[in-house]
């Protein structure tokens, strides 16, 4: 076995000594030039994109390698660069360990510290595609709205500096404008973030930027640029570092940052590329005209029952989804959440039943070898409970329903901004809106009707029909109060009761 601390880096000299069991890259590298810049270097995207991308290249496709971006910090890049971008992935189920190493980023960079080098990479003739990875928050939009956040502070320094973009939005821009200016086509935006309608609101908070700077360059962007949507699926915890030590094992080598996945993975993309793509549908993936019923299905069953048991198991000292639907109430909250209030919710989806796609989730929940933590899943609630959750409760409510589950999962996010479950465990909230939300949280933290009454009133998060609804509120309430006195498991007992 290999001591991580001491083995040799990964890298593209050292590929012909890995074991025979690890999958490596198929080709050439040296052969591949880039077509894609990738903003955002988590792990999602190398566990998601860059597994696709590599399927792609090792059918023969040369000319569609990726250059990663991180926006800020230098962690990610640091690690892969000296791995020349290379990057071990770790496919975990039921005790089964999976290794292959992924050479689809050719390059690394970080644009807080190399912005003129990342912006000349955009600019360059042969990138016909910009993917994003870079979570909700990272579009400085306004949620309520899906429009750009015209105060956000990046978008206004941004404004004053647009030569210098730090926001997703003004590095898309000024690397457009270079190109516009050197009568080089523009590049296909695409979003890979669980936002509704990604390609849209990605389109929105581009364009508006782009009109605030210049109404030319706004005309430009509006009219040459495109934005398709995609949905994209795959559960990929946190790398730690027992994981590296798993992979030094396995490898022989050290990688200083790999990624941890599930066997599934799903990629479902609007088929709008002007100059052109890789082709991902040999890799799998579904090439489509419409993306929005995939997406509504993900992001409600998938990503809403995510949320529902990140905060009702922080609450309750409960580490990972796996050991949350090992609980003996949750999986059964989870069910009446589907079934209840959100199957009801999804359209049609083109060949797939909602109701089996609930029962694998709730398979892939149970995944043992996935340790995915709660309170990860936790972060960015503001930005997340209204297309997961709220809207489609705005629906039922609109069609004379009231939601069941969802009011229980608002009473424990709202339980949760205490940052204490008052018996001596505590957390801290992460959030864009924070601040606000905690102090509000602390104010009124055994107030529960004045509580609820305090964030119903954050109209960036509930929108006006979900606000106003007696029911809703009443059940959101009832909820709330028994979390705080008497805790998750007589909270969903008498929920499941009911």
């Amino acid at each position: 076995m290999s001591d991580p601390t001491t083995a040799a880096r990964l890298g593209t000299a050292r590929l012909a000594t890995l074991p025979a069991a690890v999958g490596r890259p198929g080709y050439d590298r040296a052969k591949v030039t880039p077509g894609i810049v990738h903003l955002g270097l988590g792990a999602f995207s190398r566990a998601h994109l860059g597994v696709y991308t590599d399927d792609v290249l090792a059918s023969g496709a040369s000319d569609w390698g990726i250059i990663g971006v991180n926006l800020r910090s230098p962690g990610i890049v640091d690690a892969l660069k000296p791995q020349d971008g290379l990057y071990t992935l770790l496919c975990r189920e039921n005790g089964d360990d999976r290794l292959r190493v992924i050479g689809a980023f050719l390059d690394v960079m970080n644009a807080a510290t190399e912005l003129e080098a990342v912006l000349q990479a955009m600019a360059r003739p042969e990138i016909r595609v910009v993917t994003i990875t870079v979570t909700e928050k990272g579009y400085c939009h306004d949620p309520a709205t899906s429009r750009l956040n015209e105060v956000h502070p990046m978008v206004t320094a941004d404004l004053a500096d647009p030569m210098h973009p730090r926001s997703l939005p003004g590095l898309i821009v000024e690397a457009l404008r270079l190109r516009r200016d050197a009568g080089v086509p523009p590049f296909t935006v695409l979003s890979c973030d669980n936002l509704p309608q990604n390609g849209r609101i990605t389109k929105a908070v581009v364009t508006r930027f782009a009109q605030l700077r210049d109404a030319d360059l706004g005309r430009y962007v509006a009219d040459g640029v495109a934005f398709p949507s995609s949905m994209v699926d795959r559960i990929t915890p946190a790398t730690k570092d027992a994981d590296r030590a798993t992979v030094a094992a396995g490898l022989g080598l050290d990688d200083a940052w790999p990624v941890v996945a599930e066997p599934f993975r799903q990629w479902v993309i609007e088929d709008r590329f002007p100059t052109g793509r890789p082709a991902w549908e040999t890799a799998g993936a579904v090439l489509t005209d419409d993306v929005h019923p995939f997406e509504t299905m993900k992001l409600r069953c998938l990503n809403g029952a995510h949320s529902t048991l990140a905060y009702l198991s922080v609450l309750g000292g409960i580490e990972t989804v796996a050991d949350a639907m090992a609980d003996p109430l949750l999986p059964k909250v989870i069910r009446r959440l589907w079934d209840d209030d959100l199957i009801p919710t999804v359209p049609p989806v083109p060949g797939t039943d909602v109701a089996a796609y609930t029962l694998d989730l709730a398979a892939r929940f149970r995944n043992p070898g996935i340790r995915h933590l709660t309170i990860q899943i936790s972060s960015d609630g503001s930005q997340k409970l209204g297309p997961r959750l709220l809207t489609p409760s705005a629906e039922l409510i609109a069609e004379g329903r009231t939601p069941k589950a969802v009011p229980l999962t608002i009473a424990a996010w709202m339980a949760f901004l205490r940052e204490s479950d008052g018996r001596g465990r505590v957390w801290t909230v992460a959030d864009p809106i924070a601040p606000r939300l905690t102090a509000i949280a602390h104010e009124y933290r055994d107030d529960p009707p004045a509580l609820s009454e305090a964030l119903f009133a954050v109209s960036e998060i509930f929108p006006a029909v979900i606000a106003g609804n007696t029911d809703f509120r009443k059940a959101t309430v009832d909820h709330l109060a028994s979390l705080i006195a008497h805790g998750v498991p007589a909270t969903l007992s008498a929920f499941l009761g009911r």
